[in-house]
């Protein structure tokens, strides 16, 4: 309860600037969590899909493997229909693979879309602290100005420590949002590598015959 109450005194006394940066930290969040849910049930979908699939592969069933990306709304699935498409008119492997690459085009914004605003709001809520702290330090110098000079250093010291707490808050605010950046990050280029992956399996499966049955 008094450590509640301690944050509570500490945003309070840090000016109007500590409102701008809650709003940054919310907005970054509501982002960091809605990316982090989209990639994860994405990187789900996809093993659930390629599960599916790989056995289709492996015996050369491409009008079932095609109905199956018909039906499946994964990044997987739409990556994996172009080459399929492709394949009545394909004359090499490159074709197919050019249909592939056409189709991680499409799907590579979505996947990517908002994760950059995490590292844009870390600074911005670095440069709202620090320009809280300036303003803050302005008008502390400006009141100590026009104080009795007993009271200057204590007063000083005080205002001081209160203009300095924006600061502290956008630091507090930033770190945070540049960790949530990484992850997110991080897990999104380890989903996009997947997706490579399983393209170039499906399109060494494909440049493969079919072996006779013994």
């Amino acid at each position: 309860m008094e450590s509640l109450k301690s944050i509570i005194v500490f945003f309070q006394t840090g000016g109007v600037f500590m409102y701008p940066i809650l709003f940054v930290l919310a907005l970054g969040v509501a982002i960091a969590l809605e990316r982090y849910i989209v990639i994860s049930k994405s990187q789900l979908s996809m093993r659930r899909t390629w599960g599916r699939l790989l056995p289709l592969l492996e015996t050369h069933d491409y009008n079932a493997a095609m109905s199956l990306m018909s039906r499946s709304k994964t990044q997987l699935s739409i990556v994996l229909t172009y080459g399929f498409n492709r394949m009545p008119s394909a004359q090499r492997r490159e074709d197919i693979e050019a249909a592939m690459e056409e189709g991680m085009m499409e799907v590579m914004p979505p996947l990517e879309a908002r994760t950059h605003y995490l590292a844009t709001f870390a600074n911005i809520a670095t440069l709202l602290g620090l320009l809280g702290t300036i303003i803050g330090l302005i008008q502390a110098f400006t009141a100590v100005a026009n104080a009795d000079p007993a009271e200057k250093a204590d007063l000083l010291s005080a205002s001081i420590s209160v203009a300095m707490n924006t600061t502290a808050f956008g630091l507090v605010v930033a770190i945070p949002l540049l960790l949530m950046h990484t992850v997110i990050q991080t897990k999104t280029s380890k989903l996009v590598d997947n997706l490579e992956m399983a393209a170039v399996k499906c399109l060494n499966i494909m440049a493969t015959k079919k072996k006779p049955a013994a």
